[in-house]
């Protein structure tokens, strides 16, 4: 008896252990348990030591609550122009509700990741080629709202979708290769016209700008001209004044001397000339000399008193003999 009854002792101990540590649930950080009582969700535990009541409540889903990042499969998308691209991304989510995420949706990731292929489909199809390769952040801002949206009511927040590659077949980057290839031997070529229509407008304003100095220095070469011209007539004129000044008081002589002196230097100008040979001498050549002769001596000689009428000589006057 006294056996028996130990091994009952020992027997009531280890449930009430087992039991004990039935109702302790440890829950590790990041994660949120919920809590079932005959199969219907209870409570939630969070992260730290919980308790439990023993065969009645159990725990129910173990949901992590960080964020956690959910790859979106590769598949082809049809864009607005027929073209087919093969698509990817990536979504980062997290659980806020755990009550939420546990018992509203089955299969949370597939869910996601189904929903995120059925929007991309439907953000790319209303895309032609060109935008949806160049217009990602735009597909993801649209992907972004879609999915925040549809998945508000599991409880589930989701903070940012990434589309990683959108690649269009073999055949469609060879062709879209050429056509960049054209575009670009279009763009040199319209920057080698622009440059040349360019260097041609400098040129033709460097031909007007060098016609315009020659211009303007062409008149003011033409208006120095003729103030020297307007000077030497000056000149000539005031000389013609003295000239005449000069012949109005020493008389026929003095203007005789004034032309022989003229006709003296002309004539040296000619004999001095380097390829001068010959010198023909005109016939007036002897008058005009003899002309010279005389004003010289009329030059030399003291004007001589006027004479009385008939001939007759000043008294105290010696005549003077001409040789």
């Amino acid at each position: 008896m006294d056996g028996a009854f130990g091994l009952v002792w020992v027997l009531v101990l280890v449930l009430v252990v087992a039991t004990v540590f039935a109702g302790m649930k440890t829950v590790p950080q990041g994660q949120i348990w919920t809590v079932e009582r005959f199969g219907a969700f209870m409570r939630e535990l969070h992260p730290g030591l919980n308790f439990l009541i023993p065969y009645i409540d159990r725990v129910g889903r173990r949901l992590n609550v960080q964020e956690q990042v959910l790859d979106i499969p590769e598949q082809s998308v049809i864009t607005k122009d027929n073209a087919t691209v093969a698509v990817d991304g990536v979504i980062y989510y997290r659980v806020m509700e755990a009550a939420k995420a546990a018992y509203q949706v089955t299969n949370l990731e597939g869910a996601l990741s189904t929903l995120a292929m059925t929007n991309i489909r439907a953000v790319i199809g209303e895309m032609e080629l060109d935008a949806a390769l160049s217009s990602r952040e735009r597909i993801n801002a649209q992907l972004l709202v879609i999915m925040d949206g549809a998945t508000e009511p599991w409880g589930v927040k989701v903070s940012r979708v990434e589309i990683r590659r959108i690649e269009p077949p073999e055949n469609l980057i060879r062709a879209m290769n050429l056509q960049m290839t054209a575009e670009r031997e279009r763009r040199a070529a319209v920057a080698r016209a622009e440059g040349e229509r360019q260097a041609a407008i400098m040129r033709a304003e460097g031909e007007k700008q060098s016609l315009i100095l020659a211009a303007e220095g062409r008149q003011q070469a033409a208006v120095r001209d003729a103030e020297a011209r307007e000077r030497l007539a000056q000149a000539e004129a005031e000389a013609t004044r003295v000239v005449a000044a000069a012949a109005n008081d020493g008389g026929e002589a003095a203007l005789r001397y004034f032309i022989a002196d003229k006709y003296v230097a002309a004539f040296a100008k000619v004999t001095d000339s380097p390829g001068s040979r010959l010198v023909l001498v005109p016939m007036e050549a002897s008058a005009m000399a003899g002309g010279i002769t005389q004003a010289m001596e009329l030059l030399r000689a003291p004007e001589a008193p006027p004479r009385p009428a008939g001939g007759a000589v000043p008294p105290g006057s010696v005549p003077t003999v001409r040789g």
